[in-house]
């Protein structure tokens, strides 16, 4: 599937910002990865702010507002649209594209930003490899899940079955799901990127999910979408 048909003159405009990653990911969907360099005023002289967004902003405090406008800025290159399309969100506060058919999932971790698009309902999670996820494991990991772990990459292995159970998550988008009890991951044996399956299981609601992971330097990046 295309999402969107760059000119050359868009996909020079696009190549000269820092982009680290932009590549077609899961089935239908594009994902693109931005580190997070510029000063906050680069980003608000680039952008037309709805008077919405602009409120947010003037609420949000150092990180958060960071990447906030990280994300935004990553969402319209992404595009590549020559008027920006805002970001908005739903009740339950799942994003979509306005004036468009896209959903749209955003996660940040550290100086970086990804951000996901697809037609259809998708999450996407990155995060730093830290050792600390594993205290943390009883939280989320499921009796058989915890038995297939590769001892010797475990921390890699726990980060890809946080990520997927994060990413089906936002797929969801209704909140309210027990990353134990509501989702489960079909055991899998580690490698450094690779294609899975989970399911969300909640009431009447019950869909499977394609997941794809990357170890991405010192990031584990995973997406999720809904099959």
């Amino acid at each position: 599937m295309i999402f969107f048909n760059f000119t050359q003159s868009e996909v020079k405009k696009i190549t000269e910002v820092p982009l680290i990653l932009e590549k077609d990911w899961l089935v239908n969907s594009k994902l693109g990865i931005w580190q997070w360099e510029e000063g906050e005023e680069s980003f608000m002289e680039k952008m037309e702010l709805t008077e919405v967004e602009r409120t947010f902003l003037n609420k949000a405090k150092g990180r958060r507002r960071r990447e906030w406008l990280t994300s935004r800025w990553l969402i319209h290159h992404m595009t590549g649209f020559y008027k920006r399309a805002p970001c908005l969100v739903d009740e339950f506060g799942k994003p979509h594209l306005a004036n468009t058919d896209f959903e749209i999932s955003i996660s940040h971790s550290s100086d970086h930003a990804a951000v996901l698009f697809s037609e259809k309902p998708i999450g996407v999670d990155i995060q730093r490899l830290v050792d600390k996820i594993g205290r943390i494991e009883h939280k989320f990991m499921r009796e058989e899940e915890s038995a297939a772990l590769n001892e010797e990459h475990k921390i890699e292995h726990l980060h890809v079955f946080w990520g997927a159970k994060e990413s089906m998550y936002k797929a969801y988008g209704r909140k309210k799901l027990d990353f134990r009890g509501n989702m489960s991951i079909l055991p899998f044996h580690f490698m450094s990127s690779g294609v899975i399956k989970g399911i969300v299981r909640k009431e009447e609601f019950c869909k499977e999910y394609t997941i794809q992971y990357e170890r991405f330097n010192d990031f584990m990046l995973v997406g999720a979408e809904e099959d």
